[in-house]
């Protein structure tokens, strides 16, 4: 994926990720410190509705821009769910897990970006 079809699903992901009231949303750019991808997408829910749900608006939105899932891990688990496009991985976790997990610690070296500076 170009990097800036990453920056467009990135943005697309955090915004449908908001729409669903989704707790912490955060986006790090990993580009520079790892070929996984070009950008995380964090975010966390409160319950297992709602996580769902994040996880449906972000499918949804992102399919209406022609983008699919290269892979999903985790979809009915519902504790973490992991959406991975290519260049942009999403994670929506429930509050437990994102603490458990800490990705935000473990990829602190990348670059904290907000939905806007994906716009530019």
């Amino acid at each position: 994926m170009e990097k800036t079809e990453s920056r467009k699903l990135a943005a697309i992901a955090a915004a449908a990720l908001e729409e669903k009231k989704a707790d912490n949303v955060k986006i790090i750019e990993i580009d520079g410190i790892s070929p996984l991808a070009d950008y995380f997408v964090l975010a966390s829910g409160n319950n297992t509705s709602q996580t769902e749900a994040m996880v449906d608006n972000v499918e949804e939105k992102a399919a209406k821009a022609g983008f699919m899932p290269d892979h999903i891990e985790g979809h009915r688990n519902a504790n973490w769910t992991l959406l991975d496009y290519k260049g942009v991985v999403v994670h929506v976790f429930d509050e437990e897990a994102r603490s458990f997990y800490d990705l935000d610690r473990i990829w602190k070296d990348g670059k904290s970006i907000s939905p806007d500076e994906l716009q530019q």
